[in-house]
């Protein structure tokens, strides 16, 4: 009977495992169905992009082809439900006939550099300057602060929009870039320019709290050097509000590139980014509906799923979450 009882109670604490918290965020991401479908959603749009020439050759579609003998003389596609059909799966673009599933897909990747170089540029910059702050705290993190509330108090769209001819015109004087090169690089600086400092802010109150913490203390009393404390202690504590604001940027990243370029002061034709077929569409969408509805509709697809993507893991990197 004793022997029963301790193997019973051996086979018990077998079955007791001991969890990662990334392994129980990973739990609780699973059962958020929601978010699961909208980073299976995510995934897709973005291995369409990466892929997008493979896409269109199986699919046997090219963004370059024009159909001038399937368009009117106002630009309206003269087939049915705008060209919608096994040779053109979403249809044709009004006023040049060209595919708009391939369109789409090529202009994604425009869309999708754009926001994933912000994204990480600003992430950089905000990591390491709220890092610096937090920890070493004095005159330096005043200054840093007084800097942040400078760059916060700017209205950082209208400086946008007010630079952004002149200073695509210095790159392309410069000879880094030209034409929309230039337009891409002036995007991706300005809008990590003015969007590090408030996830700065957010990094610089987890290292407050992080600094006064026992294993941090304890590697000071060992005498760990500040570069070991900064990299070895600090930034891997940093990881999970990092995947949350990487998440949650990247899909306002990608409409505000859709603005800019919808705008005008963004990536200019002959290439092709949703921004760019918001504006096409928008001169047709009283008698070509059709291809205003699909684009706008793939763009809030999209910046939907990764927002939603974003909750997910912002309740699932919580620690008092109930999920």
């Amino acid at each position: 009977m004793v022997s029963k009882l301790k193997s019973a109670n051996a086979s018990a604490a077998g079955q007791i495992t001991s969890r990662s918290p990334r392994q129980i965020a990973w739990r609780r991401f699973r059962r958020n169905k929601v978010g699961m479908v909208s980073a299976g959603i995510s995934i897709v749009v973005l291995m369409l992009s990466l892929f997008a020439p493979v896409v269109c050759k199986i699919l046997g579609i090219n963004p370059d082809e024009l159909n001038l003998d399937l368009i009117d003389s106002s630009g309206i596609p003269t087939l049915p439900n705008g060209g919608i059909s096994w040779e053109h799966p979403l249809g044709l673009t009004p006023g040049i006939g060209r595919d708009l599933l391939a369109n789409l897909l090529y202009g994604s990747r425009i869309s999708f550099l754009v926001a994933f170089l912000t994204t990480g540029l600003a992430i950089f910059i905000g990591l390491i300057v709220g890092i610096v702050g937090g920890y070493f705290r004095g005159r330096i993190d005043d200054y840093l602060g007084r800097f942040t509330d400078f760059l916060l108090a700017f209205p950082a769209f209208f400086m946008i929009v007010a630079l952004s001819e002149p200073m695509v015109a210095r790159i392309q004087e410069t000879g880094i870039a030209q034409g929309n090169g230039a337009r891409v690089i002036f995007l991706i600086f300005f809008l990590s320019f003015f969007g590090w400092p408030g996830f700065s802010r957010l990094v610089r109150s987890q290292v407050l709290s992080l600094r006064e913490r026992d294993f941090v203390t304890a590697a000071q009393a060992m005498g760990a050097s500040r570069k070991r404390i900064i990299f070895k202690e600090l930034m891997p504590n940093l990881w999970a509000p990092v995947i949350v604001v990487v998440s949650l940027s990247l899909p306002g990243y990608l409409a505000a590139e859709a603005v800019f370029s919808f705008l005008g002061i963004g990536i200019q034709p002959p290439a092709t980014t949703w921004g760019i077929l918001l504006d096409n569409a928008r001169r047709f969408v009283t008698v070509y509906p059709n291809f205003f509805l699909i684009t706008a509709g793939s763009l809030v697809l999209v910046v939907l799923a990764f927002n939603l993507v974003g909750d997910a893991l912002r309740d699932a990197l919580d620690p008092r979450s109930e999920r």
